[in-house]
């Protein structure tokens, strides 16, 4: 039985370092959302002007494919990816059940960390726009919300015991 898990969140919320923490414990396939972007998202992104839907839907499509692809194999996976409207998240679920891990933290808190990163091509001043596009999970959507007020072994212990815990419901189902 593969599972599949999204941790989501806008820029700098620290979706990557999670979903390395989730495949090291669990044994999943990772893979870093950014990497599937093509060149001219990542050439807007670098100099300051937001994606939009048009930009995404290829992006989140590839990454669904890779998701299923996987799937195929028996394997499961952890991909970390913004995730930030629910349509969105339709095109990551299709043909498949995943889990969404949601790291949920203020503007002013995410903001603050990412003036403090290096070697990342999204700027600060693109985090409003995230912020504004953010819809947060829904009714109905397989997924939890893990706040980011904590040290990072705090966070990463909430996000793993909540993928634990949708382990174990899917078993017994």
């Amino acid at each position: 039985m593969s599972v599949h898990v999204v941790i989501m969140g806008v820029s700098g919320c620290g979706k990557t370092t999670v979903a390395q923490a989730v495949a090291k414990r669990l044994g999943f396939v990772m893979a870093e959302g950014d990497d599937f972007h093509p060149k001219a998202n990542v050439e807007k992104m670098s100099h300051g002007i937001p994606l939009n839907d048009d930009d995404r839907w290829p992006w989140l499509k590839t990454i669904n494919e890779w998701m299923v692809g996987q799937d195929r194999q028996g394997k499961s996976t952890v991909i970390s990816c913004s995730a930030l409207k629910k349509a969105y998240r339709d095109v990551l679920r299709r043909n498949l059940d995943v889990l969404f891990v949601h790291l949920v933290g203020s503007e002013d808190l995410i903001g603050s960390r990412m003036a403090k990163r290096t070697g990342h091509y999204m700027p600060t001043s693109l985090l409003p726009s995230q912020f504004a596009d953010l819809q947060p999970l829904q009714p109905g959507e397989c997924g939890v919300e893990v706040s980011i007020d904590g040290t990072p072994d705090e966070i990463e212990r909430q996000a793993i015991e909540a993928v634990e815990r949708y382990l174990k419901e899917r078993k017994a189902e």
